[in-house]
């Protein structure tokens, strides 16, 4: 008897162990209940620094996120107006005025771009929602105001989305 107990308290931790591991590099279904959002509306909420993609009416995907740092955080609803796989990337005029180092255009695919896989722009075209080339920096007060998502969710959400997406970003 106690061999089976020790047997499935191994398979128990085993299952666990794995879960969370995979957990890290994909989205949560989460329970969220809010009339004020549609099915298929993206909300980011800076302060929590995760993302939602509203499923119905009780679900949203929950994705973690890096979002503005302090003076660079913005709020407001916006739309997808493109969506891109390896993007290249020109550092804004802000981010070149900070970093004049920075090369004028870094090559899609290039591990030292910092839009990583896919980059789904939005009106206006100052920010983006996008993967990074520094993992360990989603979670953070990070970015000029772009929200920098890991290279498997923001894979995830590409997926998922489409041009014309409501976007909307909270404090």
């Amino acid at each position: 008897m106690s061999m089976r107990i020790a047997v499935a308290l191994a398979a128990t931790i085993a299952a666990g162990v794995l879960m969370s591991t995979a957990a890290e590099a994909r989205p949560e279904i989460v329970g969220m209940r809010s009339a004020e959002y549609s099915p298929g509306t993206i909300v980011v909420r800076t302060n929590e620094r995760r993302l939602y993609l509203i499923m119905d009416d009780g679900h949203a995907v929950r994705y973690p996120v890096g979002v503005g740092k302090s003076g660079k955080q913005w709020a407001g609803t916006t739309k997808i107006d493109g969506k891109y796989r390896n993007p290249a990337w020109s550092p804004p005029a802000e981010v070149k005025r900070d970093k004049p180092q920075l090369p004028d255009v870094i090559p899609g695919g290039s591990p030292r771009n910092p839009m990583g896989v896919a980059a789904m722009t939005l009106a206006g075209g100052e920010y983006a929602i996008h993967g990074t080339n520094v993992p360990g920096s989603v979670g953070g007060f990070v970015s000029y105001g772009c929200i920098r998502m890991l290279n498997d969710d923001i894979t995830d959400l590409y997926g998922r989305v489409s041009v014309g997406t409501t976007v909307i970003v909270t404090r």
